[in-house]
């Protein structure tokens, strides 16, 4: 996230305390970031600090929520459990807290692919060590997804269970 995206998100204050000194970005996941005071970013601010969080686990961006839930889980004072506990986040939010990556397969178009739909071929695809290509508009039914690879999912054509690319496929 761009350093002037984020000021604008945060409106130019720590996301956890709402200082407005010595700002910066921090990265969370890969994928979300938070602005935060050097007081918020170091691992010795006193204690009483940290009840800042009870006002920050109200956020709605799912990156302060992950930022928060993380921080209050390095604390053991009472307060900071009862706060992470009632912490109430987005599913995919939560995996993204503890560092689960949710796998989701799209076809070509981008519509969401689920265990069991059946897709339509749009290219033919040589079929390696069948000897065979599997020709476009075939329709795949049945299929299952790879659960750690959101770019394959797998299927039966012509008798042979192969391995397809999301890409070369679209939903039916």
């Amino acid at each position: 996230m761009r350093w002037d995206e984020l000021m604008d998100r945060a409106g130019s204050v720590c996301e956890f305390c709402g200082a407005t000194e010595q700002l910066s970005g921090v990265e969370i996941t890969s994928e979300d970031h938070v602005l935060l005071c050097e007081t918020c970013r170091s691992d010795d601010a006193p204690s009483v600090h940290w009840r800042c969080l009870e006002g920050a686990v109200w956020s709605v961006v799912p990156a302060v929520q992950i930022a928060v839930w993380r921080k209050l889980g390095g604390i053991d004072e009472v307060w900071a459990v009862e706060a992470r506990e009632n912490l109430m986040m987005e599913p995919d939010v939560m995996a993204r807290a503890v560092g689960e990556v949710q796998v989701v397969h799209k076809d070509s178009n981008g519509m969401v692919l689920e265990h069991g739909d059946t897709v339509v071929l749009i290219k033919d695809l040589p079929v390696k060590g069948a000897g065979f290509t599997a020709k476009r508009g075939t329709a795949v039914r049945n299929i299952s997804l790879v659960p750690d690879n959101a770019g394959h999912i797998e299927g039966k054509v012509e008798g042979q269970r192969i391995v397809i690319l999301t890409e070369f496929v679209k939903r039916k």
